[in-house]
């Protein structure tokens, strides 16, 4: 089940909200659990099974992590713990990954080559193991307490709004609210009014720029134009952008429903001027997940230097890494690692002394010239995508191929998706919310054009669903 379904939309959600406001404070979080049970297991009951595991293990390790914190195994416990999580996230999404690898070996010494397990992935495995770790390693930190209650910690790690796809919430930021947060009429619209923009993001802008990206990646990358080239990673960078950032918006706003107060995760990337401040605008939970348990730890930049940047390229490696099990992902993160240590080498002074709309270009060519790696299934058709974007060669047959590509319904929402992508709508806001308004009238006025607003996306929304559009999941993946 996904936010973008009428099943949920229509069934799954309303059916939990109604009943959680009129269930007593004291079983809300009971009913939540149950029915993030039941979201997870609706990819399969095996996955739950897993899932429960994970939190009974992390229950009961959280509670000899925190009686032996002080103590000279206390480093033990908690290394014990992130053995375990990650040896779980290691079988279920690498452990073919592995197999096959070793079997390149193993085929150029003459050996017989092993059988890949090909176990499935469960669900949202990538961001309950991080959840998990958060847990045991804010315990350790003595940032908060263990939970004693074991059904208020499964809450934390599986409640269904972020658990597929993000926020990446850490146990510090929410343990409180799991049993004291207050429910608010304001606080409650304005969690639907960000669930509807984020739905709104992943309907009607990401699926349709997934149409055409997924239209020029999947066909034959050998004979690529530039021109089409370039539409179709034009598309897959807003296509990634809308998606990610939708289903934030989804996930923020749903925890605001049940009075959670989540954390933002995107903060409009594309107007980065160098890549270390793209990476402070996207997928800000898992970047800052990143910073704070594995790049300061390791020494962050106390070592001015090399150990600096073999720092950042183990980040970026493992943050490559955890996207999937592939060297795709493995390479694109080290793409990004490697003009992080160029921008800390002086890069960023030069980009500085270039001017905005310089930076700006640079940080976008090196983004979209990495999702490129995002995108494809094999290195190999990574370097094909790369030289057709600079093959600077349009016949009158490619031109024929490009134009059946685009059409004027594309083209407005390039406009549109660019256009908000840049933080434009956002800077237009604030600018008539500071400086336009003055008369209460108009505050009404622009109140019940708000609302017809979030209605429209709703019914478009609803629309595109009903039609059976293109809607896919790259979660799955994740």
């Amino acid at each position: 089940m996904v936010f973008s379904s009428l099943v949920f939309l229509f069934c799954f959600l309303p059916i939990t909200l109604l009943l959680y406001y009129l269930l007593p404070f004291r079983v809300k979080n009971y009913w939540l659990l149950l029915c993030s049970l039941v979201f997870f297991a609706w990819g399969g009951v095996s996955y739950t099974l897993i899932i429960l595991i994970s939190i009974i293990v992390n229950y009961f390790l959280g509670l000899i992590l925190e009686l032996k914190r002080d103590g000279p195994y206390g480093y033990y416990w908690l290394l014990t713990g992130v053995i375990i999580n990650l040896s779980a996230l290691a079988i279920f999404k690498y452990a073919d990954f592995t197999v096959n690898n070793l079997n390149l070996l193993l085929e150029k010494w003459k050996i017989q080559p092993l059988t890949a397990p090909g176990i499935l992935l469960p669900v949202g495995i990538s961001f309950y193991t991080f959840h998990a770790l958060s847990y045991l390693i804010d315990i350790y930190r003595k940032k908060s307490d263990a939970q004693h209650n074991l059904f208020d910690l499964a809450l934390y790690i599986c409640m269904f709004s972020q658990l597929i796809a993000g926020p990446i919430i850490r146990y510090s930021d929410v343990w409180t609210q799991l049993r004291n947060r207050h429910h608010h009429l304001s606080f409650f619209v304005s969690g639907i009014k960000r669930f509807l923009a984020g739905l709104g993001k992943k309907v009607i802008l990401a699926n349709s720029f997934a149409l055409a990206a997924d239209t020029v990646f999947n066909g034959s990358l050998n004979h690529l134009s530039y021109a089409t080239a370039w539409l179709g990673l034009l598309c897959y960078t807003l296509q990634i952008y809308y998606d990610f950032s939708g289903y934030s918006d989804m996930a923020i706003g749903l925890g605001r429903m049940f009075g959670f107060n989540f954390m933002e995760n995107f903060n409009f990337p594309y107007t980065a001027q160098s890549i270390k401040e793209f990476w402070r605008r996207w997928h800000i939970s898992l970047s800052s997940f990143f910073k704070d348990y594995v790049y300061i730890p390791l020494g962050g930049n106390r070592y001015p230097g090399m150990k600096t940047y073999r720092n950042l390229i183990i980040v970026f490696f493992l943050t490559g890494f955890w996207h999937g099990a592939s060297w795709t992902f493995v390479v694109w993160g080290l793409f990004h690692g490697l003009f992080i240590v160029l921008e800390r080498s002086g890069l960023d002074r030069l980009l500085h002394k270039s001017g905005r709309i310089t930076a700006s270009l640079y940080t976008l060519l090196v983004v979209m010239m990495a999702w490129v790696l995002f995108r494809v299934n094999t290195l190999h058709d990574a370097l094909f995508y790369w030289k057709a974007l600079f093959s600077l060669k349009l016949t009158s047959k490619d031109w024929l191929i490009f134009t059946n590509h685009i059409d004027t319904e594309l083209i407005t929402l390039l406009s549109i998706g660019l256009t908000g992508a840049l933080g434009s709508f956002k800077s237009l806001h604030y600018w008539f919310t500071k400086k336009v308004i003055r008369y209460s009238w108009i505050k009404t006025l622009l109140n019940i054009v708000s609302i017809l607003f979030y209605i429209t996306i709703l019914l478009l929304c609803i629309l595109h669903l009903t039609a059976g559009t293109y809607n896919p999941f790259i979660y799955y993946r994740f």
